[in-house]
């Protein structure tokens, strides 16, 4: 008993003095805790090498997409005086109240000092226009010009130096060639699809003017105005409008040709609105019976059902009847197609038409006078 009263005795003592010694500083005493070592996961899976390159054919969309891309805008609306200067503060760091935005769709740069192309009926609706770079920066914009009839209109950010899209050539077109679609469907910025061309020359009702590419790639709200591209990098189209039963992608959508553009555009820039040239004639296709009657081997063409008192047209001679099968020295296929021509031609502009009468042909000149002003409903998109 005395040994373990002299054990303790000892025991104390010695921890006494140990304290003292770490208290003073004369004992450095450290801890280290340590975690026990695990063994590294195992990879249970095969990974392919990082280095591998791309096939060929899907690396070429890769870099268009990386070339395009920053040409291609959001285009928004908002009604003018809504908010305060503090809401927009607020907004732009996400927090405090929205500030109404209107309608929303796309845009692209066509050239440095900041002209941008979309759809008329994205900013329709009037208000103040704000265009989205991709870089995040925000610009509002004025409208420069716009065409209901084809759905067309021109805006100007103030900027320098920005990158544009070149136009190509949709005449070029063939059906089944694959395009590339860029936009903001559902708000979504910088989305991009592809497809093929479905085909070419659609009538959908929208326009006296419609000449839609058909495309199936995909093209949602949001995406309108918008570049259909392809595989040059070049824009051959504008995305415009969808059929769809659901208000999303069926694989159906349609594209302004570039070149339909090209012939608005300027007149857009210079005036503000288009001048279209005027003949004066109703037109009806022409028909397999029509076209047997008259010796003509192809159906192509346009049938003159009515003349305008007074218009161009009974200046030059033409009757009821008559059969339009040539526009300058290029075959007329159908009514649309002549009217599209006539209407790209400024007014007092001299045109040559191959007629059909009666069998026999003959070229009559008609000076064009300028088409009356209508309103016509663009299609959504």
């Amino acid at each position: 008993m005395r040994g373990v009263r002299r054990f303790l005795l000892w025991s104390v003592l010695m921890a006494g003095v140990l304290v003292l010694l770490v208290t003073t500083g004369v004992l450095d005493v450290r801890i280290s805790l340590r975690p026990p070592s695990r063994a590294p996961a195992q990879e249970f899976w095969r990974t392919a090498g990082a280095d591998r390159p791309l096939p060929e054919a899907f690396a070429l969309w890769v870099e268009l997409a990386k070339a395009a891309r920053p040409a291609v805008v959001n285009v928004s609306t908002r009604a003018r005086g809504t908010g305060t200067p503090l809401d927009e503060f607020f907004r732009r760091f996400g927090e405090g109240p929205a500030v109404p935005r209107g309608s929303l769709g796309t845009g692209f740069l066509i050239s440095p000092d900041g002209y941008v192309v979309t759809n008329n009926h994205v900013v329709a609706a009037g208000g103040q226009i704000i265009v989205k770079l991709d870089r995040g920066s925000e610009h509002e914009a004025r409208v420069v010009g716009n065409d209901p009839a084809t759905d067309l209109a021109l805006l100007k950010i103030e900027v320098t130096g920005v990158t544009v899209l070149p136009f190509g050539d949709s005449d070029r077109l063939q059906v089944a060639e694959p395009v590339m679609a860029i936009g903001n469907p559902f708000g979504l910025d910088q989305t991009v699809t592809t497809g093929i061309v479905s085909a070419k020359e659609r009538f959908i009702g929208s326009g006296p003017y419609d000449d839609f590419i058909q495309t199936d790639a995909s093209v949602n709200p949001g995406n309108s105005g918008g570049p259909l591209i392809d595989s040059r990098g070049a824009v051959v189209g504008i995305n415009t409008a969808i059929f769809s039963q659901s208000g999303g992608s069926v694989g159906i959508g349609f594209a302004i040709p570039i070149n339909l553009a090209k012939a608005v555009l300027p007149q857009l820039r210079e005036r503000g609105s288009v001048v279209r040239g005027w003949l004066g004639v109703a037109l009806r296709p022409l028909t397999p019976d029509v076209a047997q009657t008259l010796g003509l081997t192809e159906q192509r063409g346009a049938v003159v059902d009515g003349v305008v008192p007074g218009s161009p047209a009974e200046r030059a001679g033409l009757r009821k009847g008559d059969v339009i099968v040539a526009f300058g020295d290029r075959p007329v296929m159908s009514p649309a197609d002549l009217s599209r021509r006539i209407a790209g031609q400024p007014p007092g502009q001299r045109v040559q038409l191959t007629i059909v009468r009666a069998g026999a042909r003959s070229i009559a000149t008609v000076e064009l006078g300028r088409l009356p002003e209508r309103r016509t409903a663009p299609p959504r998109g």
